[in-house]
């Protein structure tokens, strides 16, 4: 929710209560690809988070609280409704961890699914979809959902890619933006194929990396102002 004029801040008041806090899973990895750091779940942290919130306060008026990390089997999960996930082609959920994360999105949760790769991570990440929701298809998301058109509208798909990608973009496998929806047509779970969303957030002070991927795609003219200072 975005706070309104009568909730801002004047001085001698206390500062509001944060209404959004970038939440990021926490997961053991597939025996076969432990070995980085102390998890796959790391991938572009803190920066990616630590820039994201930055910019988040700076465009729009949510109140935005520090980043935090959870496990699906903490109780302080149902605290936080946006979750993010990345290198889910490398995540080994258990059976608890898909019970609490299947009724933490049907009680009005969001995760995005980000930094997977290629056929092999795609069905490991889809084999974890269909213990999640056997009864619920993975389908494109269409340019007139919602979700696209809340702060700013996008109106075109950009893929981005990872700091490790630029310099062979044209090698890169098709994106795509997917989503698995509950029965009134509300998005539970965007996920982000052969796209490395986390990267362009964690990469915006690197000068090499694309300012018109940033952050994200789709921001006509406030792109330039995505950008760190």
């Amino acid at each position: 929710a975005l706070a309104s004029d009568s909730a801002a801040q004047h001085p001698g008041q206390s500062p509001a209560a944060p209404e959004f806090h970038f939440a990021r899973m926490v997961y053991a990895d597939l025996p076969q690809n432990a070995g980085f750091r102390r998890g796959w779940w790391q991938q572009d942290w803190p920066e990616a988070e630590t820039h994201f919130v930055q910019n988040l306060r700076r465009l729009t008026r949510v109140q935005a609280g520090e980043s935090v990390t959870v496990r699906l089997t903490d109780p302080e999960l149902f605290d936080y409704p946006w979750l993010y996930a990345t290198q889910v082609g490398y995540w080994d959920l258990g059976d608890e961890e898909i019970v609490q994360l299947r009724e933490y999105l049907l009680r009005g949760g969001f995760l995005m699914a980000d930094d997977f790769w290629g056929e092999g991570e795609r069905q490991v990440f889809e084999a974890t979809m269909a213990r999640l929701f056997p009864d619920r298809p993975i389908v494109d998301i269409p340019v007139d959902d919602a979700v696209l058109h809340a702060v700013f509208s996008i109106d075109e798909f950009t893929q981005i890619p990872g700091l490790r990608h630029l310099g062979r973009l044209e090698q890169l496998p098709e994106p795509h933006w997917r989503g698995i929806y509950d029965d009134q047509g509300r998005l539970l779970i965007a996920m982000n194929h052969n796209q490395d969303v986390g990267d362009s957030w964690e990469e915006a002070d690197t000068p090499e990396y694309p300012v018109t991927v940033q952050l994200g795609p789709g921001n006509g003219d406030v792109e330039p102002l995505l950008k760190k200072h």
